[in-house]
C-alpha cells in the first residue's frame, strides 16, 4: 500500500516535529528525587564524598557551587559536565558515581543509576540546569 503525497509528507512532518521537540526537565521534579534517593548518603553536606570533594546534593545552590576542585554541571553542555561524565560511565571505575565498582558492591554501595536517570540528568544539563 502506497501513501499518498500529502499523507507521506504529513506523517514525516509529524515524524521531524516530535523529534525535535524535547520535554523540559524540571530539577525539582524530575533532577532533585534522583540526586536525593542515589547520591545525598554521601553528599549531604557532611558525608565522605563531601569529605573527599567538597561536593554536596542537598540543594540546587549546592549542586551548581561544584566541588573543591571546579563547577560539576556546566549549564547547557552535559559533555563538559563532570557530573554527567560520572554518572555516565565516562570515568575511571574507580571514581563513577554512585560508587559501583567492585569495592563498593562488596561494601554495600549504591548501583549505578538507570538510562532514564542519567538521561533526564543529561537532559537538565543541556537544556541548562536551571532551577526550575
Amino acid at each position: 500500500m502506497r501513501l499518498s503525497t500529502h499523507k507521506y509528507l504529513y506523517f514525516l512532518g509529524i515524524a521531524v516535529t516530535s523529534a525535535g521537540c524535547s520535554q523540559e526537565v524540571s530539577f525539582q521534579k524530575d533532577v532533585n528525587p534522583i540526586l536525593q534517593e542515589n547520591c545525598l548518603s554521601c553528599h549531604d553536606g557532611k558525608g565522605e564524598g563531601v569529605e573527599a570533594s567538597g561536593f554536596s546534593v542537598r540543594s540546587y545552590d549546592d549542586l551548581m557551587k561544584g566541588t573543591k576542585f571546579g563547577q560539576v554541571v556546566v549549564p547547557g553542555d552535559s559533555l563538559s559536565s563532570s557530573l554527567y561524565r560520572l554518572i555516565d560511565h565516562q570515568a575511571d571505575p574507580k571514581i563513577q558515581m554512585p560508587p559501583h565498582h567492585d569495592e563498593a558492591l562488596s561494601a554495600g554501595k549504591m548501583q549505578s543509576l538507570s538510562g532514564a536517570q542519567i538521561n533526564t540528568i543529561k537532559a537538565w544539563i543541556d537544556q541548562g540546569a536551571k532551577n526550575n
